[in-house]
C-alpha cells in the first residue's frame, strides 16, 4: 500500500514523501518584487515536505495584483529567489515557483507601473482589494488585444526561464482561483470574439499555449499547472460547459508530459474522477479544509499521487514529523497570513522547540 510517507519521482526530482506545501500568498516581498529578507528562512523551515510550491509570483509588471507579492522577471528577483532555492536544496528539499498572473484581480496602486489591470475582457470582478491606503474597489480592467495575449504567453515563458535560473526545480502555472488563466475559461470574464473566446477550445487556448511555451523553454518535466474547477469567487462563473472545458483541457495537457497536474477540489467528485482517468501523469490533490484524520486517504485510495496542504504547513514547519508521530498541530493565526512582520511567519514552534522550553 502506497502512503504519503513513501518517496516518489516528480519531474526531475525524487521526493522523500508525497506531501506538498500548497502555494500561499504571504505579501511580504519588497516593493520591487524581490522576496523579503525572511523568505529563505520561511521556506527552508518547511524543507522536510516532499515538495514546496511557492507563493504566487508575478511573471511581469502587468501580472501583479496584490501588494508586496514577489516577481520572477528581473535580475533582482532572480538573486532573491536564488537565496531561497539554495537554502531549500541545502536542507534536501525541492521547490517549484508558482507563476501567477492576477489579470483583473489587480489594483493600479499595487503594481510597479500603476496602470489599469488587464484581462480577457473589460469586465470588473465586482469586489475590493487591499492597497496601501486600505480597501478599494477593483477598477474595470482593460481587455488584452490578441497580440497582447500572445505577448503574455511569452511573458510566462520568460519568467519560467528566470525561475530555473534562480535554482527552482520547476514552475507551476496558476490556472486557478479566479486569476488570469481561469478568467479565460469563464464566460463571466471572457466575452472575446477572437481565437481566445467563445468555444470551449478557444477559452482553453490561452492556458494550453502558456503550458506549451513554458515546456518548450524549460522542459515539460519542469512544467506543471494548478486548476480549480468550479471556483465561483470574485465573479467567476464557468457556465454550463465548465466541466466539459476541464475534460477537454486535461486531455490536451495530458499529451505534453508535464511534471504534474495540481487540482484544487471544489466538490465535483464526478469531474474529479474523469480528470483522474484523463490524466495519466502525476496528480497532486488539494482538498481545502481537509481534516487531519483524512491526511493520506487520497494517496492510499489511488485517487492522487500526492496531497497538498496549506494552512497546516504554514503553521507547522515540521508538518511531516508531526504526522508521523501523531503529534498535535499548531493552529494557524489568520492575522499573520498576509503582510506584517516575522510574527506568525517564521516563529511557529516545532516539536523540537517545545522540548527546549
Amino acid at each position: 500500500m502506497t502512503t504519503v510517507f513513501d518517496s516518489v519521482r516528480l519531474g526531475r526530482c525524487t521526493l522523500t514523501n508525497r506531501l506538498v506545501m500548497a502555494p500561499m500568498t504571504r505579501s511580504r516581498a519588497q516593493f520591487n518584487g524581490t522576496p523579503g529578507e525572511s523568505a529563505a528562512t520561511y521556506y527552508t523551515q518547511r524543507a522536510g515536505i516532499g515538495l514546496i510550491i511557492s507563493e504566487g509570483t508575478q511573471p511581469s509588471d502587468d501580472g501583479q495584483g496584490y501588494l508586496t507579492t514577489p516577481g520572477i522577471y528581473t535580475d533582482a528577483h532572480v538573486a532573491g529567489w536564488k537565496k531561497i532555492t539554495d537554502a531549500v536544496h541545502a536542507k534536501g528539499g525541492h521547490i517549484f515557483i508558482q507563476l501567477m498572473h492576477a489579470g483583473r484581480m489587480s489594483h493600479p496602486d499595487n503594481t510597479p507601473h500603476h496602470r489599469q489591470g488587464v484581462a480577457p475582457s473589460a469586465i470588473a470582478p465586482g469586489t475590493g482589494m487591499f492597497t496601501a491606503i486600505g480597501m478599494q474597489d477593483i477598477p474595470t480592467p482593460r481587455a488584452l488585444s490578441t497580440e497582447e495575449v500572445r505577448q503574455t504567453v511569452a511573458d510566462f515563458a520568460f519568467a519560467a526561464r528566470r525561475a530555473v535560473e534562480s535554482g527552482a526545480d520547476g514552475v507551476e502555472i496558476h490556472g486557478a482561483n479566479a486569476y488570469l488563466v481561469q478568467q479565460f475559461f469563464a464566460p463571466s470574464a471572457n466575452t472575446r470574439t477572437d481565437e481566445y473566446g467563445g468555444s470551449i477550445e478557444n477559452r482553453a487556448r490561452f492556458a494550453i499555449e502558456v503550458v506549451q511555451s513554458i515546456a518548450k523553454e524549460i522542459g515539460a518535466d519542469r512544467t506543471a499547472i494548478r486548476l480549480s474547477p468550479g471556483t465561483t469567487i470574485w465573479g467567476i462563473n464557468e457556465g454550463e460547459e465548465g466541466s466539459d472545458l476541464y475534460r477537454y483541457l486535461v486531455a490536451e495537457l495530458n499529451k505534453l508530459g508535464l511534471a504534474y497536474l495540481h487540482v484544487m477540489h471544489q466538490g465535483n467528485d464526478s469531474l474529479l474522477a474523469d480528470m483522474r482517468k484523463l490524466w495519466k501523469g502525476t496528480l497532486i490533490l488539494n482538498r481545502p479544509g481537509r481534516p487531519r484524520e483524512q491526511v493520506g486517504s487520497d494517496v492510499v485510495s489511488g485517487l492522487a499521487d500526492l496531497e497538498a496542504y496549506g494552512a497546516m504547513t504554514l503553521a507547522n514547519p515540521d508538518f511531516v514529523e508531526r504526522l508521523k508521530k501523531n503529534a498535535p498541530m499548531n493552529e494557524p493565526h489568520r492575522e499573520g497570513f498576509f503582510g506584517g512582520t516575522d510574527k506568525f511567519y517564521i516563529d511557529y514552534p516545532t516539536l523540537e522547540d517545545a522540548k527546549n522550553v
